[in-house]
């Protein structure tokens, strides 16, 4: 499982010109799920982006969670997080999940979130979506289940 995770202070997704999710302060997660994923890999992911400390304490440092500022969370799923670019110039997406298991382990990671106590909006599972942000910091970090970068 991949996540793009960015520090917002806000944040939202327009459907047929519709806003069907919001947030404000907390992190947008853009989530691509793997066919060889389980919910091991949920698990770990909510677990890990729900304790990054990648926020201001008084003294100006990342040292707050998501958790320790009452943060909210806009959780998109981003098939293309999986993309192969290494050869031509098409991406490949063989690693993708399919739908049939990429969307029970996107709502297993929303579920391991939640139960973590945090606030969450979620965009649409494969639906075409407009997502807007504005990026806190700017701080974006990348993070897999099964790697580290």
């Amino acid at each position: 499982m991949r996540a793009v995770v960015q520090r917002v202070s806000e944040a939202s997704v327009t459907i047929d010109g519709a806003v069907t999710a919001a947030i404000g302060r907390g992190l947008a997660v853009f989530v691509g799920v793997a066919g060889d994923d389980g919910t091991a890999d949920a698990q770990w992911m909510a677990e890990k982006i729900t304790q990054l400390r990648i926020f201001a304490d008084d003294a100006g440092k990342m040292n707050l969670s998501l958790a320790d500022i009452a943060g909210e969370m806009l959780i998109v799923s981003q098939f293309t997080l999986q993309a192969d670019c290494r050869k031509g110039r098409r991406p490949g997406f063989s690693a993708a999940a399919p739908p049939a298991l990429a969307e029970p382990l996107y709502q297993r990671f929303v579920e391991e979130v939640v139960l973590r106590g945090v606030a969450v909006a979620t965009g649409t599972f494969q639906a075409d979506m407009a997502v807007r942000l504005i990026n806190d910091g700017p701080v974006t970090m990348m993070l897999d289940s099964k790697k580290i970068f």
